[in-house]
C-alpha cells in the first residue's frame, strides 16, 4: 500500500496540469502549520521563512484570526458585492486608515492579479486613455492583461501580448541594463520611463505601474531617487502612478505599511493582496475618491467573490494582530538583524553575489563568481536541497532563477532570525 505522500504526488501529476511549479526535486507535501512551522505528511518539521509567497503574514493557524473566520462563517459566508456586509466595510475602512495620503476608496477582489487588472481598468476610465507603462522584470499575475504586464518571458504562457502595454527599464542596480553604477549614472533607468513613453507610445498614457520592490523578479530594490523622478515623468504625460504593494504591502519592508512610502511618493492608485488576510483569498485596489467617482457612470460591474465576508473578517483579524505584535517598526527591527546575517554570509561565501531588499523582504544572488557575476540557478537547486534537509523553506525568484527570496511572517522574532541564519550557514557549509 502506498503511503500518503506516495499518494498525494500520484494524484497532483494525474490530476493537476503539469505546468503548476513546485519545489524540490521531490515535491514536498505539507499537512498543518503552527506559528512559525509547517509540517510535512510524514511529520518532518520546517521553520518557514518563504511565508507562502509572502502570505501568511501573521503565522500558521493565528488564534485570532481563525477564531475571526469561525465566527462570521457561522453568520454568513458569501453574498457577492451586490449586497453590503459588516465585514467588508468595516475593512474598507480600516483599509483608509492606514494606507498613505488621499487613498481612501477600495474595491475587493479575491487574487493580487485581480487588482491589478482593475488597477488598469480604473486608470483607463479616469483618464479616458489606453496606454500602460511597466517595467521590465516585473510582475503582474497570471491573466491575459497580467501576463501581458509581467516582463519575463517564462511567465507569459502563450507569448501574451496586448496592444498599448509598453516596458521600461527596471532600476536592477546589480545587473544595470545601462552598464551604469549608481549613483554616478544619475539614476539612468527613471529616465528611460520617459523615453518609453516618447518613443513607444502615443505620449498620452494612462499609467505607469511598479511594485516598489520587485518581487518575483528577485526583491530588486530600487535607488531612493527613483520613484520621486518616475512619478514627475508619469504626471508630466498625464498618467496615473499605480503601486502594486501586492508583495511589498502591510508593513512587510519595515518602517512603513506599505513599501512606496520608503520613497516619500503618493500613489494614484495602489494594488495590494497576499499578506492582507493572512493566506485568504483577497486583494484590494485602492485610490482617492476623484478617481474612484470616474467609474460611477462608467458601466456595470461586480465582483461575485470580491468583498468575501469570510476573507474580509480573515484580514481585519490580522491586520490587528500586526498592529499588537508585527508593526511596521517590529519588522524593521528584526529585519535589520536578518540583513545583517546574510551580510555576514555574503562575506563567507563568494557564491552570494548580492544582498538586497528591506525589512522581511531580502534577497540573495546567487552567482558563480562575483567578477562577472553570472547567474547561477545551479547554485539555488543546491542550497534548496539542503534547507530542506535542514528543515528551512525558502523562496526564488529572478528572470534566471538565482535569486533566494527570504520573507518569513512578519510575527517573527529574533530567536527565529537567528536560527534561520544558522540553517542557512549550513546550508551554504554544505555547498563547499
Amino acid at each position: 500500500m502506498h503511503n500518503k505522500k506516495e499518494e498525494i504526488l500520484e494524484k497532483q501529476k494525474k490530476y493537476l496540469w503539469p505546468n503548476h511549479l513546485l519545489y524540490y526535486t521531490e515535491p514536498l507535501p505539507l499537512d498543518y502549520g503552527d506559528g512559525m512551522y509547517v509540517w510535512d505528511v510524514e511529520g518532518k518539521k520546517y521553520l518557514d521563512f518563504f511565508g507562502g509567497i509572502l502570505t501568511t503574514s501573521v503565522g500558521h493557524n493565528r488564534p485570532e484570526v481563525i477564531d475571526a473566520v469561525k465566527a462570521q462563517a457561522e453568520k454568513l459566508i458569501h453574498s457577492s458585492t451586490l449586497y453590503p456586509n459588516e465585514a467588508h466595510v468595516n475593512l474598507a475602512e480600516k483599509m483608509a486608515e492606514i494606507a498613505p495620503g488621499r487613498l481612501q476608496v477600495s474595491y475587493f477582489t479575491p487574487s493580487g492579479t485581480d487588482a491589478d487588472e482593475t488597477a488598469v481598468f480604473l486608470a483607463q476610465t479616469y483618464t479616458g486613455r489606453q496606454e500602460i507603462v511597466a517595467l521590465r522584470h516585473g510582475y503582474s499575475g497570471r491573466s491575459a492583461i497580467g501576463m501581458a504586464l509581467t516582463a519575463q518571458a517564462p511567465w507569459r504562457i502563450g507569448g501574451t501580448h496586448i496592444a498599448g502595454i509598453k516596458h521600461a527599464l527596471n532600476p536592477y542596480c546589480y545587473r544595470c541594463p545601462l552598464k551604469m553604477t549608481y549613483p554616478g549614472c544619475g539614476v539612468a533607468c527613471a529616465q528611460d520611463v520617459e523615453d518609453t513613453i516618447k518613443t513607444t507610445t502615443s505620449g498620452k498614457i494612462a499609467a505607469f505601474i511598479a511594485e516598489p520592490i520587485q518581487g518575483v523578479g528577485g526583491f530588486i530594490t530600487p535607488p531612493p531617487e527613483y520613484f520621486k523622478i518616475v512619478q514627475e515623468i508619469v504626471r508630466n504625460f498625464g498618467g496615473l502612478f499605480i503601486a502594486d504593494e501586492v508583495q511589498t504591502g502591510f508593513g512587510r519592508t519595515g518602517d512603513k505599511w506599505f513599501g512606496i512610502e520608503h520613497w516619500d511618493v503618493e500613489p494614484d492608485i495602489m494594488t495590494m493582496a497576499k499578506s492582507i488576510a493572512n493566506g485568504f483569498p483577497l486583494a484590494n485596489t485602492i485610490t482617492r475618491p476623484d478617481i474612484a467617482e470616474s467609474t460611477r457612470h462608467a458601466g456595470l460591474t461586480i465582483s461575485t467573490f470580491g468583498g468575501n465576508p469570510v476573507s474580509c473578517a480573515a484580514s481585519s483579524a490580522a491586520i490587528g494582530v500586526l498592529e499588537k505584535e508585527a508593526d511596521p517598526q517590529h519588522v524593521a527591527r528584526v529585519g535589520k538583524i536578518l540583513r545583517n546575517g546574510l551580510e555576514r554570509l555574503q562575506e563567507q561565501y563568494a557564491v552570494i553575489g548580492d544582498v538586497r531588499g528591506m525589512g522581511l523582504m531580502q534577497g540573495l544572488e546567487l552567482v558563480k563568481d562575483r567578477q562577472s557575476k553570472e547567474p547561477s540557478p545551479d547554485a539555488t537547486k543546491q542550497l534548496f536541497e539542503a534547507t530542506r534537509e535542514l528543515g528551512l523553506l525558502i523562496g526564488k525568484g529572478g528572470l534566471y532563477g538565482n535569486v533566494i527570496r527570504i520573507s518569513p511572517p512578519m510575527t517573527a522574532r529574533e530567536d527565529d532570525v537567528h536560527l534561520a541564519l544558522e540553517l542557512l550557514g549550513k546550508a551554504f557549509g554544505r555547498m563547499g
